[in-house]
């Protein structure tokens, strides 16, 4: 009993260290209203601008919440911002197209870390270390001739 007692206790701070390391954005430079990034993913293509504010996260004109209906994908969003502890200091607007509601998320989840690396460019190691700007390259696998897809085949009957 007591030896759980001391592996909880041990696991607390631990859990409010990232509560204490919050990030403010800081102001962008003169001249500059927002900051761009791209993102791909499989046929989707997103388009991010940010800027410093209060956190407020727009997809195609909509709530983040009302656009991505899937708490992974709306994990996927904010996963730029929560790596880096920088969760409500920026506003962020998205226009998102081609593809699904997947491949969207992954491709606003890679336009974020890259617009934010670009912003803060002291950050990037932090985000490349939790994977965020790697484009994933998969694809889907085109149809061939002869067959009924990517690899399935039509019934072969030998006799």
């Amino acid at each position: 009993m007591a030896e759980e007692q001391a592996h909880v206790e041990t696991q607390a701070p631990a859990a409010a260290a990232p509560q204490a390391s919050r990030r403010t954005a800081p102001p962008l430079p003169t001249g500059v209203l927002y900051v761009w990034g791209t993102g791909r993913r499989k046929k989707a293509v997103a388009r991010i601008r940010i800027r410093p504010g209060t956190g407020k996260i727009l997809v195609n004109k909509r709530e983040v919440e009302h656009f991505f209906t899937e708490i992974k994908d709306r994990n996927a969003v904010s996963a730029p911002l929560e790596a880096v502890g920088m969760v409500g200091s920026w506003d962020i607007w998205a226009k998102v197209n081609g593809g699904g509601r997947s491949g969207q998320a992954g491709a606003v989840t890679l336009g974020l870390a890259r617009a934010i690396a670009k912003a803060m460019p002291d950050l990037e190691t932090a985000l490349r270390d939790h994977g965020l700007l790697t484009r994933d390259a998969r694809m889907k696998e085109r149809k061939k001739y002869g067959q009924k897809g990517a690899r399935k085949r039509f019934q072969y009957s030998k006799r």
